[in-house]
């Protein structure tokens, strides 16, 4: 997808130290990660559980510090900029959350959760934020009279709907979306991904999907980044990645999906062994242990990341 770049990632890496004062260790969640984000598109990230699609969005807009690399908002590097000026950037940058009821104050009615923005923000007097408030609801299909009732009073996906209205609040050009149906019913998570579609178009959103369900991902997402153990294995449009995957990881992956349809259903491809820990990653290609095509040199040399066609790939089957 062309277009003006509006997120910038290249080469994010986060770091974390675990363990106890006489045993510390050092984990690579996330390793040289770069990718682009342009005006109006939804870019997924997927992987197995683990593999640092969370960290990946929460250090793209600090809530969580990158130990090393750059983020470009807007032409602007926000990995330089002080916590003050940041809160002004984020203004542009919001969050929905996997799980809607803990990332909201139980002590708090629907009422003050979406005044919350504003009064951080310094942004309208009470009245024209109560008007404000009713307007988010209605947007994201919740009656306001609702209102001054508290997050328990409502269902999973209304919750989920209220985090929406939340991260739309003021008016942002990128939202992270971290999981934001997982947690729901198939048929609500069918309308909450409609939502998020009808707001994109009308409002110019640019989305980053985080997700481990490829049907979820395939049907919201223009362009997708498989990730395995914190590094970006492929990435490709949509189309191309389905119809054509690449990386034997992308495969198995695709493989997985569950099917009706006879005439397109994949030979499963069943991967042996676990993840590998973060804290102690294989040499070589971080996928060589669970891999069906596994070469020599995939155990010794970390395969360059490459342009095969309109996708490009990790992986030494591509020289």
């Amino acid at each position: 997808m062309t277009g003006t770049p509006l997120l910038e990632v290249k080469d994010l890496q986060k770091v974390f130290t675990v363990g106890s004062m006489m045993n510390k260790k050092n984990v690579q969640a996330i390793r040289n990660i770069s990718f682009t984000i342009y005006e109006g598109e939804t870019l997924g990230l997927v992987g197995e559980s683990g593999c640092g699609k969370s960290t990946t969005g929460r250090a793209a807009i600090r809530l969580i510090e990158p130990t090393s690399g750059t983020v470009k908002f807007m032409g602007q590097d926000i990995t330089k900029v002080k916590e003050q000026q940041l809160r002004k950037i984020r203004r542009d940058m919001q969050m929905i959350f996997q799980d809607p009821y803990a990332s909201l104050n139980p002590r708090m009615t629907i009422e003050k959760i979406l005044m919350e923005p504003y009064k951080l923000q310094n942004l309208y007097s009470s009245q024209e934020r109560e008007e404000r408030v009713i307007s988010l609801m209605q947007e994201v299909g919740l009656r306001p009279e609702y209102r001054r009732r508290y997050p328990h009073e409502f269902s999973g996906g209304q919750r989920q709907r209220i985090g929406i209205a939340r991260a739309l609040a003021l008016n942002p050009k990128l939202i992270i979306a971290d999981e934001p149906v997982s947690a729901l019913d198939v048929s609500v998570q069918a309308q909450v991904l409609n939502l998020m579609m009808d707001l994109q178009d009308k409002y110019k959103l640019s989305y980053l999907f985080i997700s481990h369900d490829l049907s979820v991902v395939k049907y919201i997402c223009h362009r997708i980044g498989v990730m395995y153990l914190g590094e970006i294995v492929e990435m490709g449009g949509r189309d191309d990645l389905y119809n054509n995957p690449l990386h034997p990881y992308t495969q198995s992956l695709l493989s997985s999906i569950p099917t009706v349809d006879q005439d397109v259903r994949l030979e499963r491809i069943i991967l042996s062994g676990d993840v590998p820990s973060p804290a102690a990653p294989p040499s070589g290609c971080s996928f060589h242990p669970r891999c069906p095509s596994c070469m020599e040199i995939c155990k010794t040399v970390k395969p360059e990341t490459i342009q095969v066609g309109q996708q490009v790939v990790a992986c030494h089957l591509y020289p």
